[in-house]
């Protein structure tokens, strides 16, 4: 797994969500925030706790996440 420094994981936060450094805010709220239009200083002022560094790095994240490798065989 690739290391994502402020990303975390705790079972005691979240049920294990994957969050902002500790805190009980999802990665998965700062993305859709973003894909529904809310640009970062919007998510910084509504979420004063967040830093933009975060917010990248949740975008890391995702994309990490759906990262695609194609398997196929050739018949």
């Amino acid at each position: 797994m690739k290391e994502f420094k402020r990303i975390t994981f705790d079972s005691n936060i979240m049920g294990g969500q994957a969050c902002i450094r500790g805190m009980r805010i999802p990665v998965a709220l700062v993305v859709n925030l973003l894909a529904n239009g809310m640009t970062p200083d919007e998510i910084i002022k509504e979420y004063p706790d967040i830093e933009p560094e975060d917010i990248k790095e949740a975008l890391q994240y995702a994309a990490w996440l759906t990262k695609e490798e194609l398997h196929f065989t050739v018949s």
